[in-house]
């Protein structure tokens, strides 16, 4: 069996370029699932992330989309510094664009996963900020509007300073405040009630439950308890 020859990192990256391109104009023409699988498959013809430096991300999202490394890809090692800095950013932009796709498909959590993988070679990449926050603020929970208050506080670092979306976005993370108090106290509260149910369960046993401790605050931010019958 014939060993196959690795191809050239530049052909490599060209055709993630080619590829990608496909991917933009079915986005154009709306094909969204059309425009995912030609991003997904440019992303496959590039190397993957050095994992001396970012262990474990690019693999689980290469094993989760189900693509494999093309056996005819070059080595991590045998790519120089400047194409290598070409493919994190052609790389970026296509999780990125991944990210878009999945945003029509109005898969959220996706949305959020592929934005990361886009962040990961590019911290500050404004696009995959702005969708990854939108997506935490329509999942809801308290730590996806948290992380979405991070996301809108670090573009207000990012973006000019009385532009539109400096504005949209300092509009967004102030009305984030009061959802995100909300979502705490919310899921605080039923945490605490699947507490209280296990700790009845056991209590039982005894012939106790949670209404027997009675917890106040002690005037020094903590608690004290007291036992009641």
């Amino acid at each position: 069996m014939t060993t196959p020859v690795p191809q050239p990192p530049r052909e490599q990256l060209d055709k993630a370029n080619e590829l990608k391109l496909e991917g933009n104009e079915l986005f154009k023409a709306r094909k969204w699932n059309e425009a995912l699988v030609s991003y997904r498959t440019a992303l496959s013809h590039l190397p993957p992330r050095n994992r001396s430096d970012k262990p474990d991300l690019d693999q689980a999202d290469v094993d989760s989309q189900g693509l494999t490394e093309d056996p005819n890809m070059a080595a991590v090692s045998d790519i120089p510094d400047a194409l290598d800095a070409e493919c994190e950013k052609a790389r970026s932009v296509l999780y990125a664009n991944i990210g878009a796709c999945l945003s029509k498909m109005e898969d959220h959590k996706g949305v959020v996963d592929a934005c990361s993988q886009a962040l990961s070679d590019d911290p500050r990449y404004v696009k995959a900020l702005q969708r990854r926050a939108a997506s935490n603020e329509k999942i809801g929970t308290w730590s996806s509007l948290t992380s979405a208050q991070e996301d809108y506080n670090l573009l207000l670092e990012l973006l000019p300073p009385g532009s539109a979306e400096s504005t949209q976005t300092r509009k967004a993370l102030q009305s984030l405040e009061p959802r995100t108090r909300v979502a705490r106290e919310e899921e605080t509260a039923e945490m605490m009630d699947k507490l209280k149910g296990l700790g009845n369960t056991i209590l039982g046993q005894f012939g106790l439950s949670t209404d027997n401790f009675k917890f106040e605050p002690n005037g020094q931010g903590g608690y004290s308890m007291n036992f009641a019958r």
